[in-house]
C-alpha cells in the first residue's frame, strides 16, 4: 500500500507546513508590536527633543 519513502515525504510535507504556519503566526503577532514600539520610541525622542529645544530658547 504505502512504502517508506512515501511516508517520509508525507512527514516532510507536514513538517514544512507546520513550520510555515507557526512562522506566519509569529510574524503576524510580533511585527505589529515591533513596528508600534519603534514608532512610539521615535515619537518620544522627537517630543523630548522639542522640549529641550524650548528650554534652551
Amino acid at each position: 500500500m504505502f512504502d517508506f519513502n512515501q511516508y517520509l515525504g508525507f512527514l516532510a510535507f507536514l513538517t514544512i507546513l507546520t513550520i510555515g504556519f507557526w512562522l506566519m503566526i509569529f510574524l503576524m503577532a510580533i511585527l505589529p508590536y515591533w513596528i508600534g514600539g519603534s514608532l512610539y520610541e521615535n515619537w518620544k525622542l522627537k517630543r523630548e527633543a522639542k522640549k529641550n529645544e524650548r528650554e534652551e530658547a
